[in-house]
């Protein structure tokens, strides 16, 4: 009886042994300690994981917007200016967007075609015939904004030729205001510098402010320049107009809008 006793002994404890030895090395708690790495299965030929690209927003489509603004010089009215939208075209090989904007004052007329790009609204070709006492003449820029470069051909008596080099894309001062309504987020202390043919501004978002013009009273983003000449207002709303505009010019006058009219297309807002 003690001899089977013992021999139950001997295997229980055995059985202990072996529970203990699997334990020890099955366990994954005891990896650290065996210095083994856990074994992590892997899939053959994994599907590549995509990455999520974010929406890109389209350009808002003016295409058939007009504006009339007021040219003023201090408080006496000298005409009228006339933007216009014209859409899609072509210029020297590219896609462009088609603007016009004819100035009429006392005795002057001013008559802009302008080509430019349809993604950042910067100029590639302006031709002008500017007609007025005495002299007419026609201008013709050409923006090359891949090496920053403005060819620039006037014709009057007779033909002369400029270049002017920058560091940057070049702006164009008609194109200014319709440039900064492209923006895609506007807040207090946005800014961007305004490369143009004579002279570099930092064009800096003041805040919103009230204003009234011919066309009525808006809510308008409030843009000023560093040297201080350029002013902007621009509705702050899904349309973005410019809606007053000083600096801009050659003799310090002022445009106040007097009428608008929205694009053809549905995107740019609703009413005027």
């Amino acid at each position: 009886m003690y001899k089977i006793r013992k021999r139950r002994i001997r295997l229980l404890f055995l059985l202990f042994l072996m529970l203990a030895f699997f334990y020890f090395w099955y366990s994954p708690e005891m990896d650290n300690f065996r210095g083994d790495k856990p074994v992590i299965a892997v899939k053959k030929n994994p599907e590549p994981v995509k990455p999520v690209e974010p929406e890109e927003k389209k350009p808002i489509d003016r295409s058939g917007e007009d504006i009339i603004y007021d040219v003023m010089l201090g408080k006496m009215r000298l005409g009228t200016a006339h933007y216009h939208h014209d859409g899609k075209a072509q210029i020297n090989g590219r896609s462009a967007e088609l603007i016009t904007f004819e100035t009429n004052a006392v005795k002057f007329r001013d008559l802009e075609t302008i080509y430019c790009d349809a993604g950042t609204f910067l100029p590639l070709v302006v031709e002008r015939r500017v007609s007025q006492p005495i002299k007419a003449e026609k201008i013709r820029e050409e923006y090359d904004q891949t090496n920053f470069v403005l060819n620039i051909t006037r014709k009057r008596f007779t033909e002369e030729h400029t270049v002017i080099r920058k560091d940057g894309p070049i702006h164009n001062s008609i194109l200014l205001p319709f440039f900064v309504r492209n923006a895609p987020e506007l807040a207090p202390g946005w800014s961007f510098t305004a490369n143009l043919p004579q002279r570099t501004y930092l064009i800096k978002l003041v805040g919103i402010e009230p204003l009234e013009v011919p066309a009525g009273r808006f809510n308008a983003y409030y843009f000023e320049s560093e040297p201080r000449q350029i002013k902007i207002w621009i509705s702050a709303d899904d349309k973005r107009i410019p809606l007053k505009i000083e600096g801009t010019g050659g003799i310090g006058y002022k445009l106040l809008m007097r009428e608008y009219q929205p694009p053809r297309s549905s995107s740019a807002g609703g009413k005027s």
